[in-house]
């Protein structure tokens, strides 16, 4: 292990036992000095999961949409810059050879004797970094990717037509998941993806109910997401926004970030099994590294499979 990750890895270790405690609540403001006041007044609040018979967000409520006005106005100022790598979507960037390993696995996991050319639906695609990537892969049949952004999605469409032989296998569509029409069995998805889009939608419960039938029976849901712990603030949004800069500010809402145990737990007993994850962090100098146990204090990816 290079000494950097070694260092990260340590320092996440640390992380992760003062992160217990703290990872109980959604109660934790944006402001540092809010934050202190409230854990020196001693206050406590129920974590997502447990608030989930009480509060909104986790209610499904199927007339209502995914889409959050103020979430499609801040990417839409980020469109022009999608395609930097060394811009303001740097991470992203880095981090997509990950997103592809990380469903290899899971498809190695349980493997599909036929192995037809898979199918993709990309959920929140943004600019179409991955999108673009499973389209050009030779085991793909097709990739559908949606997103609310419009000027985004432009920025997509555009980047796509630079390579003519992509046509044929991407499609991309100004959508949300309630406005696009459930395919009939036989043609749903191998793969659905939510790439960094969980933490952006105000009800996760419904919109996780509404994605169900857009997986096949034996497909994958996968998805990439941060843990709301102390270690992700501090890191997410104090560093990454406020002190570095290199994550454009008020891209991250600490309060919307969802532990992989409340996965776990929604998911348990909804027609999902075999629930895989892999906490990942960022090493500068070194991109994005895979690291056990990192789920419990920051980013990561979680995936369960339909069941048949």
């Amino acid at each position: 292990m290079a000494p950097a990750l070694a260092q990260a890895a340590a320092g996440l270790a640390r992380g992760a036992r003062r992160s217990k405690a703290a990872a109980t609540g959604s109660w934790l403001s944006p402001g540092l000095g809010r934050a202190r006041n409230g854990l020196a007044q001693g206050q406590q609040q129920p974590s997502i999961w447990a608030a989930a018979q009480s509060a909104p967000r986790w209610h499904s409520t199927a007339s209502t949409s995914s889409v959050n006005p103020d979430e499609v106005s801040h990417f839409n100022a980020l469109a022009a810059d999608w395609w930097n790598p060394h811009g303001s979507s740097r991470l992203l960037h880095l981090m997509n050879p990950l997103r592809h390993d990380f469903i290899n696995a899971c498809l190695a996991s349980q493997p599909d004797p036929a192995s037809p050319p898979r199918r993709y639906l990309d959920i929140g695609c943004g600019g179409g970094i991955f999108a673009e990537s499973a389209a050009r892969l030779s085991s793909t049949e097709h990739v559908t990717a949606i997103d609310p952004t419009p000027s985004v999605l432009a920025v997509a469409r555009a980047h796509a037509r630079r390579d003519p032989a992509l046509a044929p296998k991407l499609l991309y569509r100004r959508s949300s998941i309630e406005d696009l029409p459930v395919p009939p069995p036989d043609r749903a998805f191998d793969v659905v993806s939510l790439f960094e889009v969980i933490e952006h939608v105000d009800q996760p419960a419904a919109f996780l109910d509404r994605v169900r039938p857009f997986v096949r029976p034996g497909g994958w849901l996968v998805m990439s997401t941060i843990a709301r712990t102390w270690t992700s603030w501090f890191t997410t949004n104090l560093v990454a926004e406020d002190i570095l800069g290199i994550v454009p500010k008020g891209t991250h809402d600490w309060n919307k970030y969802i532990n992989e145990d409340e996965l776990r737990r929604f998911f348990a007993d909804k027609g999902w099994s075999h629930p895989r994850v892999m906490g990942v962090i960022y090493v500068p100098g070194l991109g994005w590294k895979e690291v056990r146990g990192s789920e419990k204090v920051g980013n990561y990816f979680f995936a369960v499979r339909r069941d048949e």
